[in-house]
């Protein structure tokens, strides 16, 4: 009995997946770092009402995702699914909506009081996260669920976050040069967590039809691929420094290098052997956080060095 509930204990840690939850979070933390460095101004309540209502979107997002997976039979074998650990879809699918709502909420009180253009970007993030698995669409299905995963955790999010905890007085227009100068690396790296998601399913993704980019180049070839990733994560972050439009303290986020080296070695040895590459999307997650949070404090601490 004792290991049976150590058994359940552990899927459900599996099923909460609360590193998962950085994804979420980075967006306005880059953008808080952002605007340190720049201007120095950040309005804190903003800037913890968009930490709560990213996590309450994306619970939404992870539950619904369960859901609409369940409906497919891909999880079939996915024994840590909120919904093979309940066995009640009801339950799991009014949770997800009252997150969402609860979600909104919050970003429509934000917007409020800084732009209503705000609640628009955000409910265009959570459309795309719907088109992602929500039926009738289920674009990630035919492999699109990667660019859908960079559009709305790169400029969008960090647009709506970047207008949310500026100043009234700094809010005119969306500031889209700034999102995607700010969020491009970063969110590359957040696509690179759900690329390595897939690496020890492809038999379960091909079953149902689903055709994931490791369905479609077998891992062999997307293990290839993946050190592209990653120096297409450090170019999209490295070459503004180099232009001089992002301060030299921007090269902190070197720090994740190591991580991301470890990431791809861990893929390259093990790309066909599930068991051991199960849990590459937190070695990615690993990479994404360390990441952003290096570029984030790189931002903030130019004020304090240069002022």
């Amino acid at each position: 009995m004792k290991s049976t509930n150590t058994e359940r204990k552990d899927l459900w840690k599996a099923a909460i997946k609360w590193p998962l939850y950085s994804v979420a979070i980075m967006p306005v933390i880059l953008s808080a770092g952002w605007k340190l460095g720049s201007s120095g101004n950040v309005r804190i309540g903003q800037f913890i009402g968009f930490l709560v209502a990213s996590i309450f979107i994306l619970l939404w997002e992870n539950l619904t995702n369960d859901l609409f997976d369940d409906e497919t039979g891909v999880d079939k074998y996915k024994f840590h699914s909120v919904v093979a650990l309940t066995g009640n879809k009801t339950t799991v699918s009014r949770v997800a909506y009252f997150s969402l709502l609860l979600g909104l909420i919050i970003i429509f009180f934000l917007a409020l009081n800084s732009k209503i253009t705000v609640l628009f970007l955000v409910l265009v993030c959570c459309l795309l996260g719907y088109l992602y698995q929500g039926p009738p669409f289920r674009l990630g299905y035919i492999g699109l669920g990667e660019p859908l995963c960079w559009i709305a955790f790169g400029p969008l999010a960090t647009a709506a976050a970047l207008m949310v905890i500026s100043p009234k007085s700094d809010l005119d227009a969306i500031p889209w040069g700034t999102a995607m100068l700010v969020g491009a690396g970063p969110a590359m790296a957040t696509t690179l967590v759900l690329f390595c998601s897939h690496f020890h399913q492809i038999k379960q993704d091909a079953a149902v039809g689903k055709k994931s980019p490791l369905v479609v180049l077998g891992t062999s070839r997307a293990a290839k691929i993946l050190p592209c990733f990653v120096c297409l994560i450090f170019l999209l972050e490295l070459l503004p420094v180099l232009n001089g439009v992002w301060p030299i303290t921007s090269l902190i986020c070197l720090i994740s290098l190591p991580s991301g080296l470890d990431l791809i070695k861990l893929i390259k040895r093990n790309h066909n052997k599930p068991e051991l590459i199960k849990n590459s999307k937190f070695s990615a997650l690993r990479f994404q956080t360390i990441n952003g949070l290096c570029l984030s404090i790189g931002f903030a601490s130019a004020n304090f060095i240069y002022n």
